[in-house]
């Protein structure tokens, strides 16, 4: 893991050592509180560590107290675009984090007006650089936005805010590709030791913008380059959410939630519907923040090793389900019955774990 200095966002670390945190933006009108509140409580639901926001107006700016008043549990990150009082109005609504870059909110001194602020309320700015929008001289200079080019500009805003003795830093280098993003990030790895935030930018689809996401962002990770991560998506943010998780879930970054081992189906297959039997079991299940390896397996082929190395599995055989529990048989439940059976088991499991942490911690008990 690429060591990088830590920086706070109200609650959460991000670089430092802590684990890879995942963050998304909402997609509301930042104005309508409601909506955004909403939003957010559904994001945090699916594991959303750090919320971002767009401030573009006054009146998002001016909506940010009474979201930052409703959502307390996680932070809050306003992204600011030229506008330097924008930044002040959200510093005053008590955000946790500023996006911006510093050389695109003006004149040094209103620049100087912003990080003072931020450095008194000890909130971070994120440098964002984005392949789409890189300044017109180093477009001139590389051709296009290279990934010299990208780092370039990363350094020189970098270099505005630590002229301020401002170090309170997290930069990112998105690009709608993965190859640039993978070589930016590279790059500016080897020159800086801030936090850095991974994504590919308007990555695209659910389906396209994750498996690029995915790459991208998984390249990288496995590299141990990368501190905090959004998947950005043509879809609602807890989706971006799931996809995240996923990613870090399977590069064993972090553990949340259930991982369902799935066959792929074949002409073995002794059940109806396998494919609605998965997806319907893991709908249900979603709510569990719990780490738990599930398997479910169409025939008894591979069926029972899966099962060996999960806390729960289900093979069929003839639209019959044998349900495991850390490898050993349970009991057979008939195919048509099997989500019940199974979102049953698997609840009751979770149910068991936390009967036991109480009993270990009878002290972290809440009686009421």
């Amino acid at each position: 893991m690429r060591e990088t200095r830590a920086v706070k966002i109200g609650n959460v670390q991000v670089g430092g050592g802590a684990a890879v945190a995942v963050q998304s933006m909402t997609k509301t009108d930042t104005a309508d509180v409601d909506g955004t509140v909403k939003q957010i409580e559904e994001m945090m639901t699916a594991g959303c560590e750090i919320v971002r926001l767009a401030v573009p107006d006054k009146d998002a700016a001016l909506a940010l107290k009474e979201i930052r008043r409703r959502v307390p549990g996680v932070p809050l990150v306003a992204d600011i675009h030229f506008h330097y009082k924008l930044a002040l109005m959200a510093l005053d609504a008590g955000v946790d984090k500023l996006r911006l870059n510093p050389g695109n909110i003006g004149a040094h001194e209103r620049v100087r007006e912003v990080t003072r602020a931020a450095q008194s309320q000890h909130v971070p700015i994120r440098i964002g650089v984005n392949g789409g929008s890189l300044e017109k001289d180093l477009l001139a200079k590389y051709g296009t936005a290279t990934p010299e080019a990208m780092v370039e500009s990363a350094l020189r805003h970098i270099h505005i805010l630590e002229d301020l003795n401002f170090g309170d830093i997290i930069v990112s280098l998105k690009a709608s590709d993965v190859h640039r993003t993978v070589a930016a990030y590279r790059l500016l790895s080897k020159q800086v030791d801030y936090p850095l935030h991974l994504g590919v930018t308007e990555a695209g689809t659910a389906f396209s913008g994750s498996i690029k996401s995915s790459i991208g962002l998984g390249i990288l990770l496995h590299e141990g380059i990368g501190d905090t991560i959004r998947v950005s998506l043509a879809a609602e943010p807890h989706e971006e959410v799931r996809v995240a998780w996923e990613i870090l879930k399977s590069l064993e970054l972090r553990k949340r939630g259930v991982t369902v081992v799935a066959c792929p189906t074949c002409g073995r297959l002794d059940v109806d519907d396998f494919v609605g039997i998965v997806t319907e079991i893991e709908r249900r299940l979603a709510h569990i923040e719990e780490p738990l390896h599930l398997s479910i397996m169409g025939c008894a082929v591979n069926g029972p090793g899966e099962a060996h190395d999960s806390q729960l599995g289900v093979t069929f055989g003839r639209g019959v389900g044998m349900i495991y529990k850390d490898g050993k048989p349970m009991r057979k439940v008939a195919g048509a019955d099997i989500v019940e059976a199974f979102v049953a088991e698997t609840e009751k499991l979770v149910a068991e774990g936390a009967a036991a942490k109480a009993a270990e911690s009878p002290e972290l008990v809440t009686i009421k």
